[in-house]
């Protein structure tokens, strides 16, 4: 019987990853067929053997090709996909056992052709990886684009939980070479071309983001790089709210120049704002200490994302330099081969 769906997974010398997520997979609970395509992106960690071993109980296939991105090999395992929809996910998040169940719930009712859901922290993952998870979807740092039920711009699914039709990938040809940003540039011309695209608030995962301070700022950061390119590509597509990181750090570092001349109603206004983060995020994970570790992850995001922002306006908006030129860290070339 041909699958119903179609689980696309690039890994990237994440073995372990691969292994925690394949275990999840094998206590899905769901009436509907499945298969996993595992695509290792030129990995010199491989996964092959970690894959075998649930050749048993899961529908599986495994695929190794040179490194060419994350993009490029989810289309790879799109091509070779024998379902109509395509289940996307990063190797490092974590499936709820009534994962699949919510989406083939919703998609009866309610077909469209690209979908996303949001992400949440397990309770296993360190008070660190659940900071950070707070402050990438909160509607009080994000807005909820990431998946919230209330959220303050249009929803656009992102790769870590995404799905798409066989019909959507091959009118599209899938994802870009840009990395990160594959997701959303995905989402904008799927809009574009007139594909309905949902937000399914059930269909979560959980996102372990196994990143330390450092990485985390080196990723928001690279977020905030992309978000001009992709607004350059997309005309219209362009928010007041992408500025607010960078208003916010500007903001704050002149709230403490005036709080330093004896003018401290500013600052005050920032420190309410934190104390908000502070509380809520430590009522959400039942911790105080996480609480404040949300408050330092909030100052690293917008940190990180308003400089990646504000330094990718001014040189490809305001001077008008080719994204490829300037940035070639965050474009992948394409595997031929493929």
């Amino acid at each position: 019987m041909e699958p119903q769906y179609s689980f696309i997974i690039p890994v990237y010398n994440r073995p372990d990853e691969i292994r925690e997520l394949l275990g999840s997979m094998r206590k899905l609970i769901s009436k509907v067929s499945f298969e996993v395509v595992i695509v290792e992106d030129g990995s010199s960690l491989r996964s092959d053997e970690i894959v075998r071993t649930f050749s048993e109980d899961l529908n599986i296939r495994y695929y190794y090709k040179s490194n060419s991105g994350p993009g490029d090999s989810r289309n790879y395992g799109m091509k070779k996909a024998r379902a109509n929809y395509f289940l996307i996910l990063d190797s490092d998040v974590i499936l709820p056992e009534y994962y699949l169940m919510e989406v083939h719930s919703f998609l009866s009712h309610d077909f469209c052709d690209c979908f996303g859901g949001p992400d949440a922290a397990h309770s296993s993952f360190s008070n660190v990886q659940k900071a950070i998870d707070y402050t990438m979807t909160s509607f009080f740092t994000t807005g909820g684009i990431r998946g919230g039920k209330k959220a303050v711009d249009e929803f656009q699914p992102r790769s870590f939980n995404m799905g798409i039709s066989r019909r959507a990938f091959e009118a599209s040809q899938g994802f870009g070479q840009i990395h990160p940003g594959e997701d959303p540039d995905l989402s904008l011309r799927l809009k574009k071309a007139g594909f309905k695209i949902c937000l399914i608030p059930e269909a979560k995962v959980y996102h372990k983001r196994r990143i330390d301070w450092t990485k985390f700022y080196n990723q928001v950061k690279k977020f905030g790089l992309v978000r001009p390119i992709l607004n350059k590509w997309h005309p219209g597509s362009s928010k007041i709210t992408y500025w607010f990181p960078a208003l916010f750090i500007i903001g704050l570092l002149l709230s403490v120049f005036l709080a330093i001349a004896g003018e401290f109603f500013f600052l005050g206004l920032y420190f309410i704002y934190f104390i908000i983060i502070g509380v809520d995020a430590g009522l959400k994970n039942k911790s105080f200490y996480i609480g404040i570790l949300a408050i330092k992850a909030v100052l690293v995001q917008f940190t990180g994302y308003g400089l990646g922002f504000l330094t990718s306006t001014f040189k490809t908006v305001l001077l008008n330099r080719k994204p490829e030129k300037e940035f070639p860290h965050l474009f992948f070339k394409q595997n031929i081969g493929a």
